[in-house]
């Protein structure tokens, strides 16, 4: 269990760039999904405080408010031309596998890869990780919750290698001792 949202970009980087290798995705694109990944609430500075730090549920309008910040993202970030190709995963990272995410209600394959990545991983930690509204999930309701998301909110392939990943990272070793996390 993880304490508090402290290192939350940190911990989300690692997890993103270790999916990204076990799928595949050339080297040449992990500079632009780690700095996508440490950027991707970039776009909340934007956002009030009052909504932003609120402790209980958002009202309609708060939501509508908070959905803008992956638009906030974008334009700051775009403007900037090293920063461009990490932009997918600051602007994509809300989208859903059915469509049904924000801002631009991309579907399946349009949402950048890295973002269908990062998604993933960002879900993880959100819910192993202690919040003022509610206390962290345990591993084992993480999994459960996720895997009953692939194929709507997250890519089914890249939530399968996820979990495949974090299994392989808990198996035991030959030692019989357990691979570190």
């Amino acid at each position: 269990m993880i304490c508090s949202t402290e290192g939350h970009s940190e911990r989300v980087t690692e997890l993103t760039l270790q999916l990204a290798r076990r799928l595949q995705v050339p080297a040449e694109e992990l500079d632009h999904i780690r700095r996508g990944a440490l950027l991707h609430d970039i776009g909340k500075m934007g956002i009030p405080d009052h909504i932003l730090l609120k402790p209980g549920p958002l009202s309609v309008d708060e939501w509508a408010i908070m959905r803008e910040h992956p638009v906030h993202a974008f334009r700051w970030l775009a403007p900037i031309p090293f920063l461009r190709p990490a932009l997918a995963i600051p602007y994509a990272h809300h989208e859903r596998w059915d469509g049904s995410g924000y801002p631009r209600g991309l579907h399946g394959d349009q949402i950048p890869l890295a973002a269908r990545i990062f998604a993933v991983v960002d879900v993880w930690d959100a819910l192993r990780s202690s919040r003022p509204y509610r206390a962290a999930w345990s591993e084992e309701q993480t999994i459960a919750y996720l895997s009953s998301l692939a194929g709507t909110h997250f890519d089914p392939q890249i939530v399968e290698t996820f979990l495949a990943m974090l299994a392989s990272r808990s198996a035991p070793d030959q030692s019989g001792g357990t691979t570190s996390r």
